[in-house]
This record gives structure tokens, sequence and C-alpha cells, in this order.
């Protein structure tokens, strides 16, 4: 019965992540995609059902439906796609309808027409906001979503933007977002994109009340606080039996759950304040609670974006920030949760079985256990985990997929901010494919992989997408990449060996 209740509650929710992440970019039917994402776990588990516990699902079963579905769900989702202007990534299945109160344009819209969302007048006006020796405008394109204005850059990024965008905003308002990116060709134009804030005086205003919602925060903190504190009490070896008969074991489970959600808050209120540096609307970090008996009692935390990120230095700060401020609290909690772990003799290569973990799979994690227990970590020797220590350990996994250089995770915002948003996105295709292949070194990793393949590669730009970052971002940029090969590749033999371990 347990297993069919994973299994159901493992198919609403990837129906949901599915559905949220395609429902906008394909037109093939979300539940066609969710059944290829679905069919290793009913293959598992028919496996299990029919043949029992007693019979393991033999490697071929377990790997060729975790290589074959990912593709396969890849697939789908660019055959349903719309047709795409590749210079901008917008999709072209909508139309731009902007209301304009001049009453020379008598534009029309029509399925085989674009709708032009400024007149001639405003044209021209759009024009003389181009210097000739700052960005000399050649030629102004119409897209559904997008007035693209494209020429040649004649100063440096930085005061090309600034020039231009003042200039926009003095004809125009409030009316369009000014993006300034690089097309396929690697040539700089500027894109008109409508501000749907616009529309209302005060939507702005109302859109921040509704992004920044404190009691529904709080509410789902306290939910989360519930289900990660009885997690704790499981992970602490407390029978419900004995939790009846004496309450104030309660108590050992909170130990884990304050840990943890220290770990997860501070990991997303580092985005927000950030985020809040640069003006950016963003929501307070709302926890996901989730079973206590599975996932640990949560599925983490997340902040919610509101508007476009200014330029690529607040997308690194603003990515760079969570990272920097999770790593804070995860190491140290990691350090005196092993400090007061038992050491074990090896039983299992499962990365999450937290009576006998063998931290050597991340090196990482051996050299944070080496400094935490000393002498007391011998080779041949495993981790029984304190609750403290389960919460940092997974704490350090949950920093380790944000690394990740894929799409919208931490570490594909950082590589589009060093290396720019064409070069992140081979960057994000190539990991993606390394996850694949390091999962079948380590099953125990799969989730990672299927949740690296439901993600797009594909992030917003920032609105100024060409000015580069300083050096000294550059150098914190590669090393955050280099400090991800560290925490999911294996401890060196050769080091073990120096370290005794």
């Amino acid at each position: 019965m347990n297993l069919w209740f994973v299994l159901i509650l493992l198919s609403l929710i990837t129906y949901f992540v599915v559905q949220h992440n395609i429902r906008n970019i394909t037109k093939t039917p979300v539940w066609l995609c969710w059944f290829v994402m679905m069919l290793p776990a009913f293959i598992w588990t028919a496996w299990t059902y029919f043949l029992g516990e007693e019979n393991p699902i033999p490697l071929v079963v377990l790997l060729v439906p975790l290589l074959i579905c990912p593709l396969l769900y890849s697939w789908l989702i660019q055959i349903g796609k719309p047709q795409v202007d590749k210079s901008l990534g917008f999709s072209k299945k909508t139309e731009i309808i902007t209301e304009t109160e001049q009453k020379t344009d008598k534009t029309k819209t029509t399925k085989n027409n674009i709708v032009r969302p400024i007149n001639n007048q405003e044209e021209k006006a759009l024009r003389d906001c181009f210097p000739w020796n700052v960005y000399y405008l050649q030629q102004i394109d119409y897209r559904p979503q997008a007035i693209l204005c494209r020429g040649k850059l004649k100063t440096i990024p930085e005061q090309a933007y600034k020039k231009i965008e003042e200039n926009i905003a003095q004809v125009f308002g409030d009316r369009f977002f000014v993006i300034f990116q690089e097309s396929l060709q690697g040539k700089p134009f500027f894109a008109l994109v409508p501000n749907p804030q616009a529309k209302v005086k005060d939507q702005a205003k109302t859109a921040a009340n509704e992004v920044s919602n404190p009691g529904f925060a709080i509410l789902l903190m306290f939910v989360t606080a519930i289900t990660t504190t009885l997690a704790g009490v499981e992970i602490s070896g407390i029978a419900p039996e004995q939790l009846q008969s004496d309450p104030n074991l309660i108590w050992q489970g909170a130990t884990y759950s304050i840990a943890l959600m220290l770990i997860l808050g501070i990991h997303e209120l580092g985005h927000y304040l950030a985020a809040l540096y640069y003006k950016i609307q963003s929501s307070l970090p709302y926890f996901v609670p989730f079973p206590p008996t599975i996932f640990a009692g949560t599925l983490g935390a997340y902040t919610q974006r509101k508007s476009p990120i200014p330029h690529r230095q607040a997308l690194f700060d603003v990515a760079l920030s969570g990272i920097v401020t999770g790593l804070a609290v995860t190491i140290p909690v990691l350090l005196w949760g092993l400090a007061h772990s038992e050491v074990v003799p090896v039983a299992t290569a499962n990365v999450f079985d937290f009576d006998a973990v063998n931290p050597r799979f991340s090196c990482f994690l051996a050299l944070l256990t080496k400094i935490a227990l000393g002498s007391q970590f011998t080779p041949e020797m495993a981790i029984n985990l304190h609750p403290v220590a389960v919460a940092g350990y997974l704490g350090l996994l949950i920093i380790a997929v944000h690394l990740m250089p894929v799409g919208q995770l931490d570490g594909g915002q950082i590589a589009h901010a060093v290396f720019g948003q064409r070069t992140a996105i081979a960057i994000g295709q190539i990991a993606r494919i390394l996850a694949i292949l390091f999962a079948l070194i380590n099953p125990s990793f799969w989730i990672w992989t299927i949740i690296l393949w439901f993600m797009p590669l594909l992030d917003q730009p920032a609105l100024n997408d060409i000015t580069e970052l300083d050096n000294w971002r550059d150098f914190l940029g590669l090393a955050v990449l280099t400090l991800l090969l560290i925490i999911v590749l294996p401890l060196p033999i050769t080091v073990a060996n120096w370290l005794n371990i």
C-alpha cells in the first residue's frame, strides 16, 4: 500500500511540474509528456509489485528507461514548439495587442498580419532615441512580442544601454521594457517588450502586495515546521508508540527541523535580500511542506521574481547570494552534526541511507567528515548521521542541485552572467548529458538527473544582457562552478590514502 501511495503522490507532483513547465512552450499534450516522465517509475513499481522486493531490479531495466525517457520527453517538447524568433527566444503563438490613443493608426489585427504596436509618428520618435554615435540604428523589425531595433554599437555596452533606455523612457514612459541582447550571430540589438504593469497606474503597487504575502509565507513555514519535525522524529529512530507514550520526544525531531529550515530559509533569504538591493520585485521565501515519511518532510523553499533583472551583474549577485548564505549555514550545521554522529562499517552505497552514509562519494563531504571526526573516520567506515547532520547533509545536496549550470537554477544563472546566454545554454545541455552519465555510475542520483531534464535551458535575459561582468565576479563564478565539481565528484583514491580515509 505504501508503494502505491508513493507512486500516486509522485504522479501528482510530476503532472504539476510538467504542466507548469511546458504549458506555454509546446503544443504537445501535457498528459503525454507526464506519461513519458513517469514511465520509469511505472516500470520499476510494476517489477517490484509482481516479482517482489526479494527480486532486485536488473541494471538494464533500471537504466534503459532512465536514459530513454528524458530524451523522449525533450523530443516531444521540441516537436510541439511553435515557431520561435531565434534572436530573442520569444514564441510567435501570441500577438501583441497594444492600444494607442492616436486615431491616426488604424492597423487591424488579422491572423496573417502582425499587430504594429506603434504608429508612424511614434516610430520616428523611436528612431530619434538612438544617437548615431551611441548606437547607429539601421532597421526596425516588428515581432509578435517585441519591437527589434538592429544596428551597430558605437560605444561601450553599458553607456549605450543607459543612454538608449533613458531616451525611450522619455518618449514612451514605462510602456516598454528595453532589452539589450546579442543575436545568434553575436550582434547586439535592442528589443522593446510591452510592460504589462504599464496598463494600470497602481498595478505595480498591487502586484507588489500580491508577491509579498507574509501571511501565506508564515502559514507555509508553520506547516513545514510540523512535517519536518515529524520527519526528524522518524530519523531519530523514535517509534510512533514511543512518541504517544512520551510526547516530549518530539523535541528530538525539532533539532532536525530547525537545522534544515534554517539552511533552506537563509539560502532563499540571501536571494531575497540581493533582489531587494537591486530593486527587483521578489516574494518572501516560501517553504514547501511534504509528508514526513517522504523527502524528509519538505521539498525545499523558493522565492518568486515578478520584475526583470536589470543587468548581468544583478543576475550574478542574486544567484550567488543564495549559494554563499546557504553554505555559510550548511557547513557549520554539517560539521556539528558530523561531530555528534556515529562511525559504523560501510554497508551500502545508497546516499540516502542515513544510518550508514559513505561520505567518499563526495570529495567535499569526505573532507568535512574528516575535519569533524578526525582519527575516528578511517577506511571502510561509514557514518550513522545525527539528525542535525542529516539536515546539513540534505542542505549540501540541495546546494549541489542549485549549483547545476542549467536554466533558472542558481548555477545556470551564474553561467549566464559569466559567459552570456548563448554559451550558458550550451553549458546547460552538456551538464544534463553528464548528469545521465553520472547517474550510470551512481543510480542514487537518477532523481536529480530527471529534475535537470525537467528544466528548460533558456533563461530569461537581463534587460542589459550585453555588459559583461568584472574580473572579480568572473573569478567568483568559476570558483562556484568548481565547488560543484568538488561536491559531486568522489574523493580521489590518492587523497583518500593520504588522509587515511
